[in-house]
């Protein structure tokens, strides 16, 4: 059976603790700690929830092999809470060209685990050649399958590298239905007012003080050329035009 996490503040989901709407039924996103009669029980900020969360991660360690400390939960409900439905903001999808047929299953694919994988594994390549990957957030903007945009830091290791050598995959994975997607091609680091001001959000002044200014706030551009996916135990690869 799939499980299930409240989508306010990350709690397993079981019958017994579901919140209910206005008319009494079961809700099947929120907890009843959460939600109850069709309202959020509590009038507050995504990091108000996380704080709030996080004096519970004694809870959390009962059911771990190796305990956390509750400054690194709270990293990992920063880096969680913000793909919960009531946290989440909404991917900016912008029109593209028609893509070839032949890839309509592909596309469907690509852009379902784009949207909804919270996790974005993107590679580059280091100054002696080797391969270096690391997890990002998804994609804030997406053109179509073939262009993405992600946030990051100026001064990051990775925007060197691109820099250097704009050589770069991207990779979503679906663990649970054991599907995997690949697309290779270039990344652009971008600097300009337009570009960070299209996928700024609310909140990410938490991440980068100055604002949309700040100048360690920068902006990817990966996009794909070609790119193979795995899906019940079959790969493909395909080329996007």
């Amino acid at each position: 059976m799939e499980r299930r996490f409240c989508q306010s503040c990350g709690m397993s989901l079981t019958q017994e603790i579901l919140g209910t709407n206005a008319d009494g039924g079961k809700n099947e996103d929120y907890c009843i700690y959460c939600y109850k009669d069709g309202k959020f029980l509590q009038d507050c900020t995504m990091d108000e929830m996380i704080e709030h969360c996080a004096q519970f991660v004694n809870e959390v360690n009962k059911g771990l092999p190796q305990p956390i400390t509750k400054e690194e939960y709270i990293g990992q409900m920063k880096m969680y809470f913000p793909h919960l439905k009531r946290w989440r903001k909404e991917l900016t999808i912008i029109d593209a060209a028609p893509e070839n047929p032949a890839l309509a299953g592909v596309k469907d694919l690509i852009a379902k685990m784009a949207d909804t994988l919270p996790i974005t594994y993107i590679s580059s390549v280091d100054e002696e050649d080797f391969p270096c990957t690391k997890a990002m957030l998804s994609p804030r903007v997406r053109e179509g399958i073939k262009t993405f945009y992600f946030t990051t830091n100026t001064f990051s290791l990775r925007v060197a590298h691109y820099k250097t050598s704009p050589k770069a995959s991207i990779y979503f994975c679906d663990a649970e239905g054991f599907k995997g997607m690949m697309l290779r091609g270039t990344m652009e680091v971008l600097t300009d007012a337009k570009s960070k001001e299209m996928i700024w959000r609310d909140g990410d002044e938490q991440y980068y003080p100055g604002g949309v200014t700040d100048p360690n706030y920068c902006v990817l551009k990966f996009t794909a050329t070609d790119g193979r996916f795995y899906s019940d135990f079959y790969p493909r690869s395909f080329v996007i035009e």
